[in-house]
């Protein structure tokens, strides 16, 4: 019997002695290339992957110099624009990583990457075959950590979505070769079969039974070692790892029935089952398959994105135009977009005037208008007008990958819940294995000769494959459809959140108004200056605020002042210094308790100098969001810095259940605390500096696109198109996505706790038993798929 080699486990070829010694012991290797990679594993001290692991890598391919040339590619500053982001002072890329197929594999990568000085954080998801690296340039090189992967037997590249789509479609060929195998080997083994069959009623010649044996075991060999192979692989390397995976119960069926029926043949006693094996075989493949188009239905979102970017752009130099690659585009290039054209870069519009379909991002079909100054986006569509755009994010950067990115990172970490499904799989293994003995000896001494049968029945009906699929399925269904309304999910578990939440408080600024504002009256205080020099001193020192209130001032003065020492103080206002003076602009009682229903207050030398009082538009969605989710039982409140008489007046025209005004950005963190103290699931709604403390005490934070980066960063959940009416879009999607969940758990377990004692007393054939298994996950992931059509 020919030896198989300890890496890859292929044959090792006759004439090849490589070996390794792993705990003592000589193992054999079938080349040079996994000699290299195992010495490599073992040498770092990572030989607990050969212990835990439950599937290979397959055969790899020695690192010879000339790949590493090619390699070194991948440092170019400029290469890097294309697929490398920035966190801070780190780097951050996403590769395709082939080769990864068990949580063995995910934690060898992890560690031999992050034995790399330099490398900080690796994250690997097992079903993407993805892994997101950050690591510190001056320390490591990108071609080094693709280097280290190849070393221990990975092949990575930088994720692309056509090289992902290439790899899908290999996939869905090797399925449909071994469909094809099985389904054609089947339909001649049923052939025979009949003829045995009715050959019992017709007196058939003993030697041409046994003939039909015969051909019948030559054609049903290729479906079950090449058609059902990967079951038995996966389930001995489960086996090698002390884990019991679905594929074990699966194999068990099919390698013994085919056993059976060999060992039956060549001694010309008992029956051969050869055609239930082949049926079984090729109906199992089928719903494999069908598993495997599905799920990669409810990931084409993301690849489908990278697809909406266009390969060549109209670069400007002075009067020319130039057709260049859009990759090639640099920061601060002048572009010129014609109408029907696609956005190649994330840019500022710097002359002309469209409407632009944002509708791919932010799920809201409207055209929306871009003038001088506005943001427009890569992979967004210009309809009607002329535009020029200055570059102002390139590559990883722009908006449309730093969705795909975040969306990657949201899946990529498992709820509690997933987690807690996948050992429950694995004890339901152990348990239906414990039950298919029962069943075997039970039915040894009740009818011997359907013990056998019976047995292969329990253990291919009751597998819970269903029960595995039941809840990351719904999950990906939901991010897919979230993300195309717009709907940014940052964070794992706002899908289990989000149901959970009694609170929803709301920051007043840029939430439940517009954040436009404009002065309706200024009041002056002091009579030593006019209403043009109080303008003045608030526009100079407004420029230096993110505040939406500072918007309103910026373009009123028309005296410019210099300013020195600005300082942003959040949660109160702007203060600087003009002419030698202490000049603040914020919050009426910033200084000296200042009694004003003003929206601002302008203070020099900390005396009040002028009030404004301000305007600002509600938001056209608050009221149908907040009667909406009050119809829920939810409760809805603002807490808002504002401490004028416009938080009362919005408190009460919105009807909302309580209101505080005047809150710093501490208050609002402490009246999060409280509820939650009162046992409140509270989500909170921003997008202000000022709530960034708050959305870390919130048990869900929301933020606006519109609002400062900081908000954004830390929350849990952006809304792309900055519409309160995402929230009812999100609570309804959560609500039934947790629906959903309880459905697939219900149909799995139902399904397994009904077929169990149906199998267990012979009422089951396998043929049944393997359609059952394959229909029961086949429903649980078209029910998930609903979640893709609301």
């Amino acid at each position: 019997m020919a030896k198989s080699c300890f890496h890859c486990l292929e044959p090792v070829p006759t004439g090849f002695n490589g070996e390794v010694i792993f705990e003592g012991v000589s193992n054999p290797v079938c080349c040079t290339g996994c000699q290299a990679v195992a010495q490599t594993i073992l040498a770092q001290g990572m030989s607990d992957y050969y212990k835990f692991r439950t599937q290979t890598n397959g055969k790899v391919e020695e690192l010879v110099p000339e790949k590493l040339k090619e390699l070194i590619s991948y440092d170019n500053q400029d290469i890097q624009k294309d697929f490398v982001g920035q966190q801070g002072d780190l780097k951050e890329v996403l590769l395709s990583v082939e080769g990864i197929s068990c949580a063995a594999c995910a934690w060898l990568i992890e560690k031999q990457l992050l034995a790399i000085s330099g490398v900080k954080r690796v994250d690997v998801n097992t079903s993407t075959h993805r892994a997101m690296i950050l690591w510190q340039d001056n320390d490591a090189k990108l071609s080094e950590i693709i280097a280290s992967l190849m070393q221990i037997g990975y092949k990575a590249y930088p994720f692309q979505a056509d090289e992902e789509a290439s790899q899908k479609q290999a996939a869905a060929k090797a399925y449909m070769r071994r469909l094809g195998v099985a389904g054609l080997m089947t339909m001649q083994v049923m052939m025979f079969a009949f003829a045995m069959y009715f050959g019992m009623f017709s007196g058939m010649d003993e030697g041409f039974e046994q003939y039909f044996r015969w051909i019948s075991l030559v054609l049903a060999s290729p479906v079950i070692l090449y058609s059902a192979l990967p079951f038995l692989i996966n389930a001995v390397k489960g086996l090698k790892s002390k884990q019991l995976n679905m594929d074990l119960p699966v194999s068990l069926a099919i390698f013994g029935a085919y056993g059976a029926s060999c060992y039956a043949t060549v001694m010309s006693v008992g029956e051969v089952y050869f055609e239930s094996i082949c049926m079984f075989t090729f109906l199992l493949l089928l719903g494999k398959y069908l598993e495997f188009r599905a799920r990669m239905k409810a990931s084409e979102f993301t690849a489908n994105l990278q697809k909406l970017l266009p390969l060549t752009a109209r670069k400007l130099s002075g009067q020319l135009e130039e057709i260049i690659a859009a990759k090639s585009l640099q920061l601060n290039d002048l572009i010129l977009i014609k109408p029907g054209e696609t956005i190649p870069a994330d840019g500022l519009v710097v002359e002309g005037n469209s409407t632009v379909d944002e509708s791919m991002m932010t799920g809201e079909h409207l055209p929306i208008k871009k003038f001088k100054s506005h943001q427009v986006y890569a992979g967004t569509l210009n309809h009607d007008g002329v535009i020029t755009v200055k570059i102002n994010k390139i590559g990883q950067n722009t908006l449309i990958n730093q969705i795909i990115k975040l969306q990657h990172n949201a899946l990529m970490k498992r709820p509690k819940i997933v987690e807690v499904t996948d050992k429950v799989a694995q004890w339901f293994v152990a348990c239906l294995l414990v039950f298919a003995s029962i069943t075997a000896i039970g039915w040894y001494h009740i009818e011997p000769e359907h013990a056998f049968w019976v047995t292969i029945a329990v253990l291919v009906a009751t597998c819970p494959c269903a029960l595995s699929l039941a809840i990351p399925t719904a999950l990906t269904c939901a991010v897919a459809t979230l993300t195309k309304k717009g709907i940014l999910i940052k964070e794992s578990h706002v899908l289990e959140t989000t149901p959970k939440v009694t609170k929803y408080a709301f920051d007043k600024t840029g939430t439940l108004t517009e954040g436009r504002f404009s002065i309706t009256k200024t009041v002056v205080i002091d009579a030593n200056y006019t209403e043009e020099d109080v303008l003045a001193f608030a526009g100079a020192l407004e420029r230096f605020s993110e505040h939406p209130i500072a918007k309103a001032f910026v373009s009123s003065p028309n005296i410019v002042f210099d300013v020195s020492a600005a300082t942003v103080k959040t949660g109160f206002g702007v203060s600087g210094q003009i002419n030698n003076q202490e000049i603040a602009i914020g919050k009426p009682t910033w200084f000296n308790n200042h009694a004003s229903f003003a929206q601002a207050t302008l203070f020099i030398e900390k005396k009040p100098v002028a009030d404004f009082y301000l305007q600002d538009k509600v938001r056209n969605s608050a009221h149908k969001v907040v009667a909406y989710l009050q119809s829920k039982s939810l409760t809805c409140h603002m807490l808002t810095g504002d401490s004028s008489n416009a938080a009362k007046d919005l408190a009460d025209e919105l009807g909302l259940d309580s209101y505080k005004q005047a809150c710093s950005p501490e208050d609002k963190q402490l009246n999060v605390e409280q509820w939650s103290r009162q046992s409140d699931i509270v989500a909170m709604v921003g997008d202000g500096v000022n709530d960034s403390p708050v959305f870390n005490s919130a048990h869900l934070s929301i933020a606006m696109e519109t609002g400062a980066d900081i908000s954004k960063n830390t929350a849990d959940v952006v809304l792309l198109n900055s519409d309160l009416n995402s929230l009812q879009t999100l609570q309804k999607v959560a609500v039934k996505t947790k629906q959903i969940i309880k459905q697939n758990l219900t149909i799995s377990l139902l399904y397994n706790g009904s077929i169990l004692p149906l199998a267990a007393m012979g009422m089951v054939p396998p043929w049944l038993a393997v359609i059952g298994m394959s229909a029961s996950s086949i429903v649980v992931i078209s029910n998930s798929l609903r979640l893709l059509k609301l």
